[in-house]
């Protein structure tokens, strides 16, 4: 059984399932909760998943019902189906309320958890909280395995998707010839977030920023990335826009990456993505604001951009919140569009804390699958004896 909640964990609950299919052929069978990609390798999901996506704790607090009543639906086609081993993936607040609740239904199954909270930032005391909740974690980066293995959760970091991302294909000059942009005319690519609470917040602090940077710049081409879930939001609110955009579609986002001289991006896995393209950036986030007055005592890293967490220093600039503003985002994009040593820099810095990140020659997909055998294996030699 595989559960995720959200787009990012359906993309990692897809290849994992993948991956085992590749060991044992016939011989596994899907069921679970996810979105289209898991969909493609046969875990039909009872739900929409796109409802849950909630960032924030007011907005958690609205949707606690709904929540709740999708963890029972969840719990309910556990004990219907049985599975041999349950993988719940990234989604803290939906997955770890699932892993619970199989637990009192189904105490003999194995659960394995696929990506873990990030406790290095905020609330380290979820890691005891997981490792009474689950048997096994995989992590995705090198620095999260000790947080959870002092509190006695076996973890095996597979490594992150985002750093095995095949940019060799990915062609800026291709991008810039299709929308006839010259090749020397400055491109910023701004990504607005996956999410609705996103693109509601950012989207017109992103707005403010980019008409300022157009009076600037007024040879500035703009471009925007429409990610799946979001495209027809994102789309609706740019017509509003008094100034030229090209859209981006999923399938052309790397070849934007490539051809862009500097990114705003909302704050997740996209700055990675970036990162690999060589892409300098500026990474900006809005939570609501009662949300933001209730989880900010409980951050206590001093990053958000997990390349920065890794380099231990603000590799690319982050403005979180009230520094999210238009005059903020033009000014630091700004620098990175006339500053070329500056820019030449931040894209050294980003290169070399991938390295720091953990980046290995195996595909994480298969790392976890055989991560998810050799538990269910353990467990079924165990039960044996």
């Amino acid at each position: 059984m595989l559960v995720a909640a959200e787009a990012s964990g359906d993309v990692l609950g897809a290849g994992l399932a993948r991956a085992l299919k590749s060991r044992l052929g016939d011989g596994v069978s899907f069921v679970g909760v996810g979105g289209p990609r898991m969909a493609e390798q046969g875990v039909a999901s009872p739900f929409d998943i796109a409802e849950l996506s909630i960032i924030g704790w007011l907005e958690g607090l609205r949707a606690y019902g709904l929540v709740k009543r999708r963890v029972a639906d969840t719990v309910a086609l556990a004990v219907a189906e049985r599975p041999d081993a349950v993988v719940l993936i990234d989604s803290w607040g939906f997955t770890i309320r699932v892993a619970q609740a199989i637990r009192a239904a189904l105490p003999g199954v194995p659960l394995i958890k696929y990506v873990g909270p990030q406790v290095w930032a905020s609330r380290p005391g979820r890691a005891k909280t997981l490792a009474a909740s689950v048997d096994h974690l995989l992590a995705l980066h090198s620095f999260d395995a000790p947080w959870f293995e002092r509190a006695g959760l076996p973890t095996t970091v597979v490594g992150s998707h985002a750093l095995h991302i095949d940019m060799g294909s990915a062609d800026g000059d291709r991008f810039r010839k299709q929308r006839g942009i010259a090749p020397d005319a400055p491109l910023l690519l701004v990504l607005p977030g996956s999410r609705p609470s996103e693109i509601s917040r950012l989207t017109p602090v992103f707005e403010g920023a980019v008409a300022r940077l157009k009076a600037a710049h007024p040879d500035l081409q703009v471009a925007v990335a429409l990610a799946g879930t979001v495209a027809e939001d994102v789309t609706a609110r740019l017509a509003a826009w008094p100034f030229r955009i090209h859209t981006v579609a999923e399938a052309d986002k790397y070849d934007a990456m490539k051809a862009c001289d500097v990114a705003l991006a909302a704050s997740g896995t996209v700055s990675t993505e970036l990162a690999l393209a060589g892409a300098p950036m500026v990474i900006a986030y809005r939570f609501g604001p009662v949300s933001y007055a209730i989880m900010k005592p409980f951050f206590t890293g001093k990053f958000a951009t997990l390349f920065n967490v890794a380099a231990d220093r603000m590799v690319a600039p982050e403005l979180i919140q009230n520094d999210a503003t238009p005059e903020k985002l033009a000014a630091a994009i700004g620098r990175l569009l006339t500053d070329r040593a500056a820019a030449a820099d931040q894209i050294a810095a980003q290169t070399a804390a991938l390295d720091q990140m953990g980046r290995t020659d195996r595909d994480p997909s298969e790392v976890a699958a055989d991560a998810v055998l050799k538990v269910l294996s353990n467990h079924r030699s165990d039960a044996a004896r």
